[in-house]
């Protein structure tokens, strides 16, 4: 199973965007998915306060605008 590691903060509508795309994708490249909060740890905030959502699967890091054929393409290459 490919492991998922979403990057993100309560209300943050392109965080909510992405697990939809990823959720869309379950059935073909089926994952588990991890969320982190970054206002929960300060070197994560400091480190992707900017970027989220960010998105790690394998060696791959995506950063926001995230696409579905981004995480499609990543996934298939985990």
């Amino acid at each position: 199973m490919i492991a998922v590691t979403l990057y993100s903060k309560p209300g943050c509508h392109l965080c909510e965007e992405v697990k939809e795309m990823l959720a869309r994708l379950t059935a073909v490249h089926p994952h588990t998915l991890t969320e982190i909060d970054i206002t929960q740890d300060p070197a994560i905030f400091s480190r992707y306060h900017y970027t989220i959502p960010v998105v790690h699967i394998g060696k791959t890091e995506l950063q926001a605008p995230i696409t579905t054929d981004q995480l499609r393409a990543a996934l298939a290459s985990a």
